[in-house]
């Protein structure tokens, strides 16, 4: 069993930034080019780390928020996530340089968190 530490990476984009209203502004012909082009990217990112993907993830839908006032839509900058294990927070944070996600298409960053053990269990 590896002693690596597994990481949540949350990747973020909002629609208003100046990344989305770029892709937006796209022919829908260099749209469709771009985004093949970012799904083999992203295929290429996950063969070349298969050996600590977890979960590949996916892609995120819309919000619902759920608080002491009930049910709620909401949104956020949230888009997709990946679960992978590593040696370090930095080892997880380099798997995701210079990824497709910011790199091809108009997501903004990853974010990478350690999951860490329910306290007492």
């Amino acid at each position: 069993m590896s002693k690596d530490t597994t990481y949540l990476a949350v990747f973020l984009g909002s629609k208003t930034s100046a990344n989305s209203k770029a892709w937006q502004a796209l022919s829908e012909d260099a749209r469709r080019t771009k985004e093949r082009a970012g799904m083999a990217g992203w295929q290429a990112w996950a063969e070349k780390h298969q050996a600590v993907i977890v979960s590949i993830g996916g892609p995120l839908g819309k919000t619902k928020r759920v608080d002491a006032r009930g049910i709620a839509d909401t949104s956020n900058e949230m888009s997709a996530f990946s679960i992978v294990r590593a040696e370090s927070h930095e080892a997880a944070a380099k798997l995701f340089e210079q990824h497709p996600h910011f790199m091809i298409f108009p997501g903004d960053a990853v974010e990478i968190m350690p999951i860490l053990p329910i306290p007492g269990a």
